[in-house]
């Protein structure tokens, strides 16, 4: 299907600016963190600091966006991809990493809800979630091509030369940016004052049951899924599996769920955001236990593409399930709050699943996983009226 020139342009400055992020996270981070002399929890604070900048930010980032229009922010987010680079040759301690990283989350932190509002602005009619599904793609793909290209890159490069490299490819980010036009013409009245919007857009989001039941069930969802990346390695190589699987097991799932979102938001188009977000959550429930056949050559790798499978259900119907139940002038913000209640999970998940771990062993883990999406699911069609909840029309 033919898409706009805004959205394709969009799609282009995710892809570069995430490609380059993630050169400068995996493996990078840990490999120049380990240099500086960071080890053990402090060198995992650095690694996972920047998400936590958008745990806290990302509601902000959107609703300042719905003020004062995306294009702007945009902008500013390309500054940060572009800019943060350069500093990491001058930095000579882990304490000066960790500030560095935090720091360089603003840029996440602030393209994350504010692409997603744009996306969701200029979608096609009845649309929304195949069109998400599809930029969701282009930005999952920069999580496939970053590491690899940074792994290649240190085969011959120092780190600080690669992170500059990765200023360099940044700076591209702004051509298609300036080429965008802003999404809507917002109307020249006098505006309330900017703490008050943030209350109103704040109170506005708290009152969409939406925007909460499609946050805590995404949370739930990245509690799982980072839980199993933190701890599946560890699993399997207790139990005598190849790591050459292993990876085979991260890829395999990767690549269903990059190539499946405009499959699962097609489906969420059709059969109803609500429906379709089920049957991920399901399919994930399902996909969990059978991570336990580790000893069953490449039927291992079963779960790993329903699990891709799910997440490409899950995620573009969430999101237009969101921007299609929220106040249109407070969609930055709706779209701030899923990713801050998504960066909660990335943050709780190998925490909480280290400690379940702990106390019950990997195999009981993985079935409590299970049993609290199914749970979830149950929340949806027990507590919350689905015919309120599900697609509107446009």
């Amino acid at each position: 299907m033919k898409r706009s020139k805004p959205f394709l342009l969009l799609m282009l400055a995710d892809f570069v600016a995430r490609s380059a992020y993630q050169m400068g996270k995996t493996p990078l981070l840990p490999i120049f963190a380990a240099a500086l002399g960071a080890s053990g929890a402090f060198l995992g604070l650095i690694v996972s600091v920047s998400t936590v900048t958008g745990l806290f930010l990302k509601p902000l980032f959107g609703i300042l966006s719905d003020r004062w229009g995306r294009r702007v922010w945009l902008m500013i987010g390309a500054g940060f991809f572009a800019s943060m680079p350069f500093l990491y040759r001058f930095i000579s301690t882990p304490e000066q990493l960790l500030v560095i990283r935090l720091i360089h989350g603003l840029a996440t932190a602030i393209y994350g809800p504010v692409t997603l509002a744009y996306i969701a602005e200029i979608s096609r009619k009845e649309k929304t979630a195949e069109d998400i599904g599809w930029f969701q793609m282009a930005r999952s793909g920069g999580y496939i091509v970053g590491p690899a290209l940074a792994g290649w890159m240190l085969l011959s490069l120092d780190a600080t030369a690669v992170f500059t490299i990765i200023g360099l490819i940044s700076c591209v980010v702004f051509l298609p940016i300036l080429n965008l036009p802003e999404t809507r013409r917002r109307e020249r009245r006098k505006r309330k004052p900017i703490i008050q919007h943030i209350k109103n857009a704040i109170r506005d989001g708290g009152q969409t049951a939406a925007v909460w039941l499609t946050g805590g069930l995404e949370a739930v969802t990245f509690i799982a899924l980072y839980t199993l990346k933190a701890f599946l390695p560890i699993y399997a190589l207790e139990a005598g599996v190849s790591v050459v699987l292993v990876g085979l097991y991260f890829s395999l799932n990767e690549a269903v769920h990059v190539v499946g979102k405009p499959f699962g938001g097609r489906l969420g188009d059709r059969w109803g955001y609500l429906p379709t977000i089920s049957l991920g959550m399901l399919t994930l429930a399902a996909s969990l236990p059978l991570v336990r056949i580790l000893d069953q050559g490449l039927l291992f790798l079963v779960p790993a593409a329903l699990m891709g499978l799910a997440q490409a259900l899950i995620f573009p119907a969430a999101i237009a399930l969101v921007s299609d139940r929220i106040n249109p002038e407070h969609l930055g913000a709706g779209m701030g709050l899923i990713g801050m209640m998504q960066n909660f999970g990335k943050v709780a998940g190998p925490v909480l699943g280290g400690l379940t771990i702990t106390a019950l062993g990997y195999d009981a883990t993985l079935l409590c996983l299970s049993l609290m999406l199914i749970l979830g699911t149950a929340i949806i069609w027990g507590v919350f009226s689905p015919r309120r909840l599900a697609k509107a029309p446009h």
